[in-house]
């Protein structure tokens, strides 16, 4: 495992983390189907045992549900310290879905809940995990450093933000990171996002690095119709993620991708989710990259993307065969 700092903060983060998402479970609005609390558990024990120091988790992620797989897991390692991080901005409806708002009242309410399901005393990255409403944004970010200067929390971070929002953040705090997605599929911080972190040494945690499962090189028709309903890929077709696949052109023309996106992997002595997560590493400004897994073995396979490093030529390769699928207009 190979480690780098994070922004303006103390912690050393491995450049895998180990994101619970999916843990989760289904039945919040944005699941990823059934989830089975003692596969949760082994799953981040096994994830420690390989070498991550670090979980990524929410309050969203089952209203509680990851958090408290967490803390169990996290009370059943012997090993070194853990670093933890979680989020808030994202609140439970009547119907237990998901809706995102921030406000230093409720901000308060969430550290205290995360704190309790974690079983810690303080949080060691605390993120706001939506900047909504936008006008609530500076106070929220305020109120984190109230959390900060109190103890509850060590370091704090955002998700999600653009270049513009930074702005107002950093008006108010020099912001230690911020978590966007970035994948071969959604380069769009590229643009202005990474060079704004890059010229304020602002840490930057990409997830979903194998955008949301569609680079795993196991995508098909059967496999789009054999997710479960609780999975928020079936039943959200119109996501940015998932609808190019509904189509039968649209998954004619990825499956053609994804082949020759295999035919690379294979070349090279990788997976096809290895050859995403080590496309997303090859950028000097990603500190680490969230990784999610849901059973044991999954995250085994995973964490060699650390040791099998994307060269120049090899980018410069991918890049080509990416900007054939995705034109200018990157999912």
């Amino acid at each position: 495992m190979k480690f780098k700092e994070l922004g303006n903060s103390d912690l050393v983060l491995s450049q895998i983390g180990l994101g619970t998402w999916a843990i989760g479970g289904g039945e919040w609005g944005m699941g990823w189907g059934d989830q089975d609390a003692n596969d949760s558990v082994l799953t981040i024990l096994e994830a420690l045992s390989m070498g991550i120091n670090w979980i990524d988790t929410a309050h969203a992620y089952g209203f509680g549900e990851a958090e408290v797989a967490v803390g169990k897991a996290l009370r059943e390692w012997k090993g070194d310290e853990v670093i933890v991080a979680t989020k808030c901005g994202v609140l439970p409806m009547e119907n237990k879905r998901p809706r995102r708002f921030i406000s230093a009242e409720t901000i308060r309410d969430e550290v205290e809940g995360s704190l309790r399901r974690i079983g810690r005393d303080w949080i060691d990255l605390y993120q706001i995990h939506w900047p909504e409403p936008i006008e609530n944004l500076a106070e929220s970010w305020q109120t984190l450093q109230d959390l900060k200067r109190e103890g509850k929390v060590r370091w704090v971070g955002v998700c999600n933000c653009w270049a513009d929002q930074l702005e107002i953040l950093e008006g108010i705090a020099p912001v230690t990171s911020n978590q966007p997605m970035y994948s071969m599929l959604a380069r769009e911080i590229e643009k202005e996002v990474l060079p704004w972190c890059a010229s304020r040494g602002t840490g930057v945690l990409a997830y979903s690095p194998m955008h949301s499962g569609l680079l795993t090189g196991k995508v098909s028709r059967e496999w789009l119709n054999n997710l479960p309903d609780n999975d928020w890929r079936k039943h959200k077709p119109d996501h940015p993620v998932v609808k190019p696949l509904q189509s039968e052109d649209g998954m004619k023309a990825f499956l053609e991708f994804q082949e020759q996106l295999k035919k690379f992997a294979d070349e090279t002595g990788r997976t096809v989710g290895q050859l995403a997560v080590a496309w997303t590493l090859s950028r000097d400004e990603i500190t680490s990259s969230i990784v999610g897994a849901r059973r044991k073995g999954q995250i085994a396979e995973t964490v060699k993307s650390v040791q099998l490093k994307l060269l120049p030529d090899e980018r410069v390769f991918l890049d080509r065969i990416i900007k054939s699928f995705s034109g200018e207009n990157l999912i």
